[in-house]
C-alpha cells in the first residue's frame, strides 16, 4: 500500500471525528435552549426525568448492542464498581446544579464553569495522576485564577455555579479515565446507580399530586420522555470522535460547548456581562488563549515527526 492509500482513509477518519466532535459539543452548547423548555417542571423532577430516561434509553441500546460481557467484566471488578458509583453521582449532582441552573437565569455563569473545565482537569491530572505541568499550564491557571478572585469580589461570594460545574464534571471525566469504560456501558451503569432514587423520587412527586409528567402539557411531557435520548445521543457522538482524533484536538472543541452557552445567555435570555464581571470573563478567556496556545506549539513537534 502507497502512502497516499494510507492518508485518504486517515484523512476521512480525522475528518469523520472532528465532525463528530463538533456535532457533540454543539448539541451540548444548545442544551439551555431545551431545558429551558422545560421552566415550567421543577428542576429536581427535570433531573430525575433525565437520570430515569437515559438509564432506560441506554440500557435498550447496550441491549441491541450486545454488551453484556462489559457488563459482565463490570461487575466482576469492585474498584471499576466503586468508581462507577462516584462517577454517577457525580455527574447526577452537575446535571442537577446545570438544570437548575439554567431556569433561574445564570447561563453565563454555567458558561465560565465549562470554559474552566479544561484548566480544572489539567490540575486534577497532575495531582491525581501525576502529569507533569509545564510553563504554559502555570500561566493559565494564575491567570483563571485572577478571574475567579475577580468574580468572587464581583458577588460578594465565591460563583459556586461556575465553581462546582467545573469540579464536578472534571471529576467525573477523571474518573471515566481512570475505569476506561466505553461511552454506552459507563452511561448505563452510572445512571444505574441513580435510577432508583429517581424513580422513587417521581413516584413520590406524582403520588404527592405534583408530578409534572403527564399533567404540565403535551410539549413538557414529550420533551421530558426524550431527555434520555438527548442525554444519550452526544456522550455517543463524543465518543465516536474522540476514537478517531488525538484528544488534544478535541480538547480544542471543546470549547464550542460554553461558547454556545454564553451566547444565548446573552443574545436570546438577555443576561449581560458588564462591570467587573466582564473584566473577570476576560481574565477567564485570557486564560484559555494561554492555554490553548501553548497547546499547539507543544503539539507541532509531534505533528512535525
Amino acid at each position: 500500500m502507497t502512502r497516499d492509500d494510507t492518508t485518504a482513509p486517515a484523512l476521512q477518519e480525522a475528518t469523520l471525528g472532528t465532525l463528530f466532535g463538533l456535532a457533540a459539543y454543539g448539541m451540548w452548547g444548545l442544551f439551555p435552549l431545551y431545558w429551558k423548555s422545560l421552566s415550567a417542571v421543577p428542576p429536581v423532577q427535570i433531573l430525575a426525568h433525565r437520570i430515569a430516561w437515559a438509564f432506560v434509553f441506554t440500557l435498550i441500546l447496550a441491549v441491541v448492542l450486545k454488551k453484556a460481557p462489559a457488563f459482565k467484566a463490570l461487575f466482576h471488578n469492585p474498584k471499576r464498581m466503586l468508581a462507577t458509583v462516584a462517577a454517577g453521582i457525580l455527574i447526577s449532582v452537575n446535571w442537577g446544579i446545570y438544570i437548575w441552573a439554567v431556569n433561574i437565569g445564570q447561563i453565563v455563569e454555567t458558561s465560565i464553569g465549562y470554559y474552566l473545565n479544561p484548566l480544572i482537569s489539567v490540575v486534577l491530572g497532575a495531582t491525581v495522576l501525576r502529569e507533569k505541568l509545564d510553563k504554559g499550564i502555570i500561566i493559565s491557571c494564575v491567570i483563571a485564577g485572577l478571574g475567579i478572585t475577580i468574580l468572587t469580589l464581583s458577588y460578594g461570594s465565591l460563583p459556586w455555579i461556575a465553581l462546582s460545574l467545573a469540579a464536578s464534571f472534571s471529576l467525573y471525566g477523571l474518573i471515566k479515565k481512570m475505569t476506561g469504560l466505553d461511552a454506552l456501558t459507563g452511561l448505563t451503569a452510572e445512571t444505574a446507580v441513580v435510577f432508583p432514587l429517581a424513580l422513587a423520587y417521581l413516584w413520590f412527586e406524582h403520588a404527592g399530586g405534583r408530578g409534572s409528567f403527564g399533567s404540565v402539557g403535551a410539549r413538557e411531557t414529550i420533551l421530558l420522555a426524550l431527555a434520555g435520548i438527548v442525554t444519550a445521543i452526544p456522550l455517543l457522538a463524543y465518543a465516536a470522535g474522540v476514537k478517531r482524533i488525538p484528544l488534544s484536538r478535541m480538547g480544542f472543541l471543546q470549547y464550542l460547548s460554553p461558547t454556545l452557552q454564553l451566547l444565548l445567555g446573552v443574545l436570546v435570555y438577555g443576561e449581560t456581562i458588564s462591570g467587573i464581571r466582564g473584566v473577570a470573563f476576560g481574565f477567564v478567556l485570557v486564560a484559555l488563549i494561554v492555554f490553548s496556545l501553548t497547546r499547539i506549539k507543544k503539539a507541532r513537534p509531534t505533528l512535525a515527526s
